[in-house]
């Protein structure tokens, strides 16, 4: 059997730019063993699998370790091979997934992604979080993941976690963010108990950092930027209980699976 992959450099500009997803158009479901064996294959953070479903696609994303509530780079990965390569008509897809349904639209040259937003609450400092961080934030709160909020951009650049402290986190990951240089906000993330030691962009963290920032700020249209080692650029925009991220892909290989 074979079936085509594509990896996609989310919120990306240019290639080895942003985060690489691999996705994977399917005419129906496999097992989920062989789904889970072809992300833990595939070795990045995350795989995308969809198929046509009555409102548009079905999707879902794998780690190399187990399937996801939610992804904002690999479903802004699978938009781009449905729009460019699969040559999707409409103006927007409809994606039914774990989350409940989610959208991407065309906006000009970028991908704008309509998410459910998620308003991270204040949290009691964990001890294996600050010893995980090695240093102390100005404020902990937590959603999905834990957010770490520190005074500046350089002190969430030179942030060397301890990953194996992290993985004993009951949480999804942990977000470490604080004001721009150039930007909005800055931000990294952490989710090693996933099998990702440091996601290069996280979309699904900007559904927790944007409603933050947008509050702290008090403008609800903000410039993103994920200080990982390749980085990436999202435009957020918070919209009642919902987030807008908007960020472009490009296609870095097309291949084939057999198996």
């Amino acid at each position: 059997m074979k079936i085509r992959q594509y990896q996609v450099d989310a919120f990306a500009t240019r290639t080895f730019e942003g985060n690489p997803a691999a996705v994977c158009p399917l005419e129906r479901w496999l097992d989920d063993s062989m789904l889970q064996a072809i992300a833990e294959e595939n070795n990045l953070a995350e795989t995308a699998f969809f198929v046509p479903s009555e409102k548009g696609f079905a999707l879902r994303w794998f780690t190399p370790v187990q399937e996801v509530d939610l992804c904002g780079h690999a479903t802004l990965a699978s938009a781009h091979i449905i729009f460019t390569v699969l040559g999707y008509a409409k103006p927007a897809i409809t994606f039914e997934t774990r989350s409940g349904n989610l959208f991407v639209e065309k906006r000009g040259e970028l991908l704008q992604m309509d998410f459910p937003a998620s308003l991270p609450a204040p949290h009691v400092p964990v001890d294996i979080l600050l010893q995980g961080l090695g240093q102390r934030p100005l404020e902990v709160l937590a959603a999905e993941d834990y957010m770490a909020v520190f005074d500046s951009e350089a002190t969430v650049r030179a942030i060397t976690p301890d990953q194996a402290l992290l993985s004993q986190l009951d949480l999804r990951g942990v977000i470490v963010t604080a004001p721009g240089v150039d930007v909005d906000f800055v931000s990294r993330f952490f989710a090693p108990k996933l099998g990702v030691p440091e996601d290069p962009v996280t979309g699904s963290a900007h559904c927790q950092l944007a409603p933050y920032w947008a509050a702290k700020l008090g403008k609800p249209m903000l410039k993103a930027r994920q200080v990982s080692r390749r980085g990436g650029n999202i435009d957020c925009e918070v919209k009642w209980k919902r987030v807008l991220l908007a960020g472009r892909a490009i296609v870095f290989m097309a291949g084939e699976i057999e198996f």
